[in-house]
């Protein structure tokens, strides 16, 4: 394995853990009017995911620094044919993050109100676009001979990005509602778990179209090993949700991610962004990587630090591992 591969391998890992984590973070904002009833439950709600949400977020800091840093080509080609697409998401996550601070600093009940329309636009934008993204990335853009986008807008718009638009945001709301489940107690857990069961009947069909699509258009035996694996564990998820196994029924929609992600990996391996136009345009872990000594350096440093975050976020999640309930939330009076 050359440090190019090695680097394309800890970004896909980055990623990985991007959407593990933020995104049953997306999935809980996603959800705030549907199991949110009144301002008690939706505070419930945001405190669930209250201690680890900007946590949640350095993973794609990290996967962005990475990427500019190991690949600056892809980067770059990232930045100008999905500029549109990544200042929505980018736009998002801050009205999403000042919601997250500013939605308790007032008692009125339209301050809340307003607050929490920006968390769940801030959660759904990124689910849906992040999809549309991965989806485009893994079919090929308009890339010219020199690495330039020559495409439009329109045309990152179609049906197979969508699909993968869908799938993330399904998917991220399914995760979010088994993680609602196993988090809250009361009515709120019942009833997370019954929007979870809901929501899965509209996952499994798009996600599977998502894979099967994927497999048949960009795939080989490893792609479709690592799909047959999402698709086996998102009905795992969906039976131990109605089991009652909130536990397993998160760590299966876990793994669903984790398997889905490697699956758009593995089918985009060895390129980094193909070109529609000619093939030889294409970006691949060679031609867009950085220098070996800029390569070994950045290796040194991964090495040294990331055991150093894992365990402050594995803490992180251990001290704020109970449930909680509407009975553990303040009483506000609103006007």
């Amino acid at each position: 394995m050359t440090l190019s591969d090695f680097w394309f391998l800890l970004i896909a890992v980055l990623w990985v853990g991007y959407f593990v984590l933020e995104g049953f973070d997306f999935g809980v904002g996603i959800l705030l009017p549907v199991l949110g009833k009144d301002d008690a439950r939706r505070t419930v709600l945001i405190h669930t995911i209250g201690p680890v949400w900007d946590g949640n977020e350095v993973w794609l800091l990290v996967a962005g620094g990475a990427t500019f840093a190991a690949f600056p080509e892809w980067y770059a080609a990232l930045f100008s044919g999905f500029y549109l697409p990544l200042l929505l998401i980018l736009l998002a996550l801050i009205a999403r993050g000042v919601a997250f601070e500013y939605r308790g600093k007032s008692e009125s009940a339209r301050w809340r109100r307003n607050w929490d329309i920006a968390i769940v636009v801030g959660s759904l934008v990124p689910a849906l676009l992040w999809g549309v993204a991965f989806g485009n990335i893994v079919r090929g853009v308009k890339l010219s001979a020199d690495h330039q986008y020559v495409g439009s807008f329109v045309d990152l718009l179609n049906p197979y990005a969508l699909l993968g638009g869908l799938t993330t945001l399904t998917l991220f709301t399914l995760h979010g509602a088994v993680f609602l489940a196993l988090k809250t107690t009361g009515d709120i857990r019942a009833q997370a778990r019954r929007v979870a069961g809901s929501i899965g009947l509209v996952t499994v069909p798009v996600a599977a179209g998502f894979l099967l699509w994927t497999q048949i258009a960009h795939g080989h035996l490893s792609t479709g090993i690592s799909a047959l694996v999402a698709a086996l564990c998102l009905v795992g998820a969906l039976v131990a949700n109605r089991a009652g196994r909130e536990g397993w029924a998160f760590l299966a929609t876990a793994v669903t991610i984790v398997a889905g992600t490697a699956t758009l990996f593995l089918a985009l391996f060895p390129n980094v962004l193909p070109s529609t136009v000619d093939s030889a345009y294409s970006l691949t872990v060679t031609n867009a990587s950085s220098t070996h000594y800029t390569l070994t350096i950045m290796s040194w440093v991964a090495v040294a630090f990331t055991p150093i975050v894992l365990c402050y976020q594995a803490w992180t999640y251990w001290v704020f591992r109970k449930r909680i309930g509407v009975e553990h939330v303040p009483v506000r009076s609103g006007r």
